[in-house]
């Protein structure tokens, strides 16, 4: 089906004018090579600091784990409703979210007023049953919630491999993010002890939408850094500083890297936390997002290279618990684990 009306003109344009998402080859950098780390650290730096988002090549990810990921999750939202709702998203907002089920309020960059189509199983880092976090029973900490494995056979297991590989490739950007920052390369390993990253395995259907309803509507991320493997079906487009909605589908084989709110704010406003939406596809959609956060007790106070006389502190700081907390309450509404009608005009954190 088409997109709205009133998007297919800048989809139709953004198509046309050339990308402006930068694209960074990190093969070197992996495999060793001694002057990749500062080389790959600038190109980071740039990408940050003016777009927000990036194209990362050669990541070493085999292509095979990324095609099997989403295969699995072809078959797994074919599964019929009743199925899918026997996972539904529970009290530490692990599960099946329903198609309808968000409105981003919290943006500030578009006034969602449609709740978007898509439909989501939020899966989280696996932790063993005798965890402390689990144990404490804290949000977004597990346990997850896996199909039926008579229904969709090895589920689990198949994506728990895809899931690793990113989370290595992840920890690996870790020393680049420091140095990007003028941090030493280690800086960022202690909050990552136990990173609290949570996954949006999503199905967007090529259903009609209304006006000001989306796959998924413009907002910005709310975490440290994403990673988001290219999807089949193009619907993906961020939101440039000159205000202009560009497609971010156009690097094969790559995976798209983007700044969340949390990383806006530890790095006082410094790497950019850029909008994106998805606009409704002419085809089934899927896609895997891989939201890499540090552990849940790490608080956003200003990095020290990102804070000055002159350039004084603009966040109160804040717990990434917390923070992934407000952000998910104000956008979820209540049949999908939010309490989005808890949100008031003007409520906000301080941004």
């Amino acid at each position: 089906m088409s997109a709205p009306a009133e998007l297919e003109a800048e989809l139709e344009a953004g198509f046309n004018e050339p990308t402006e998402v930068p694209v960074l080859d990190v093969g070197p950098y992996l495999a060793g090579d001694s002057d990749a780390l500062e080389k790959l650290a600038a190109e980071l730096r740039h990408a940050q600091e003016n777009v927000g988002f990036y194209f990362i090549v050669n990541h070493a990810v085999p292509q095979g784990l990324i095609t099997q990921a989403y295969d699995q999750l072809k078959r797994l939202f074919a599964l019929p409703l009743e199925e899918k709702l026997k996972l539904r998203i529970n009290q530490n907002s692990v599960g099946y979210v329903p198609a309808k089920s968000t409105i981003y309020v919290t943006s500030t960059v578009n006034k969602n007023t449609k709740p978007d189509l898509n439909e989501t199983l939020l899966t989280v880092r696996e932790r063993p049953p005798d965890h402390p976090s689990l144990v404490a029973k804290r949000r977004f900490h597990g346990p997850n919630q896996w199909p039926d494995e008579a229904k969709v056979p090895g589920y689990r297991e198949k994506m728990l491999e895809y899931y690793t590989a990113i989370e290595a490739l992840a920890f690996k950007m870790l020393p680049v993010y420091a140095r990007a920052l003028d941090l030493p390369a280690d800086y960022f390993e202690p909050y990552f002890a136990d990173p609290m990253w949570t996954t949006r395995n999503s199905f967007y259907p090529a259903s009609a939408a209304e006006a000001n309803q989306f796959g998924i509507s413009p907002h910005r991320d709310h975490g440290f850094i994403t990673f988001l493997p290219l999807s089949e079906e193009p619907g993906l487009q961020i939101q440039t500083q000159s205000g202009r909605w560009l497609p971010a589908e156009q690097a094969d084989g790559a995976i798209i890297v983007n700044t969340g709110e949390f990383m806006n704010r530890w790095t006082n406003g410094r790497f950019i936390a850029t909008p994106h939406r998805v606009v409704p596809p002419k085809h089934d959609r899927y896609s895997t997002a891989f939201f890499f956060n540090p552990t849940w007790d790490t608080v956003a106070d200003p990095l020290p290279t990102c804070v000055s006389a002159d350039n004084p502190a603009r966040f109160e700081p804040m717990q990434m618990i917390d923070y992934l907390a407000w952000y998910f309450d104000r956008n979820f509404g209540k049949k999908g684990g939010g309490r989005q009608e808890d949100y008031a005009a003007g409520e906000a954190i301080s941004r």
